[in-house]
């Protein structure tokens, strides 16, 4: 204990959460690897031979931020709903709300964890990316600033979905049946600029727009949306996971019988 926080406590999940996805490595590292060749292999040379360009950027460039924000959101959601479904589905909840750590504390270790994972996956994603095409990052900065708090605020989307999930099944629906195809319908391989009327002001209405465009916007200075309206959006997400979770371990909706 020091300060008032529970830094051990803290610590104790979070070396545990990162130590499960250790013991499973070399999946972790594979399957994005693999994933990444493929969408190069089948995008980059099925369209990017008849699309060489996006706003001045080439094809397989292009797809890159979405290639990663595609990966980080769907690995923050699994991370974080797996790391706090399986204390429930053992029954071992109990033990870590029986525990001397806060709400706040466990939060923070189960998020950074799953957090930690998705980063890593996502700079793996970026190396390899760069073994197909060339990549230039001029916003290195908020390149960074958009990987953590995409990665953070999705983690803490993913506790949510842990907690509210009863079973295996529910706990896939969200991240397979609704984060990622918004993902593919948010400009993760276009420009919604490409789309006609309405389509491009219905694709404005997706979130997933907002994430893409201000990821890629740190690359190569181009997106769909304002730089601002994405930090906006991200920022305001996050708050909203916050606020849930804070009445979720106040009234310990899916956690206490």
């Amino acid at each position: 204990m020091s300060g008032g926080v529970n830094l051990h406590g803290i610590w104790a999940i979070y070396r545990s959460e990162m130590a499960r996805t250790v013991r499973t490595v070399w999946q972790s590292v594979a399957t994005p690897v693999i994933t990444t060749a493929l969408y190069f292999i089948v995008f980059g040379g099925a369209i990017g031979s008849r699309m060489q360009q996006v706003g001045g950027v080439g094809y397989g460039a292009f797809i890159v931020p979405g290639l990663i924000m595609l990966t980080l959101l769907t690995q923050s959601i699994s991370n974080a709903s797996v790391g706090i479904y399986f204390p429930k589905f053992t029954g071992t909840v109990f033990e870590i709300l029986s525990a001397p750590l806060s709400a706040i504390e466990a939060v923070i270790a189960y998020v950074g964890a799953a957090a930690s994972k998705s980063v890593v996956i996502g700079l793996i994603i970026l190396v390899t990316s760069t073994f197909f095409t060339d990549v230039h990052i001029l916003h290195p900065g908020w390149m960074v600033a958009f990987l953590l708090l995409t990665s953070i605020a999705f983690s803490l989307f993913g506790f949510i979905i842990g907690i509210w999930a009863r079973s295996f099944e529910q706990l896939a629906i969200i991240p397979s049946l609704v984060v990622t195809p918004l993902t593919f319908l948010g400009g993760a391989f276009y420009s919604i600029d490409m789309l006609r009327q309405p389509w491009r002001t219905v694709s404005l209405f997706n979130p997933v727009v907002y994430l893409v465009s201000g990821f890629r916007w740190s690359f190569y200075g181009i997106g769909d949306v304002g730089v601002g309206a994405s930090l906006a959006f991200t920022a305001g997400f996050m708050a909203a996971c916050l606020l849930l979770l804070w009445w979720i371990f106040r009234t310990g909706w899916r956690l206490k019988p």
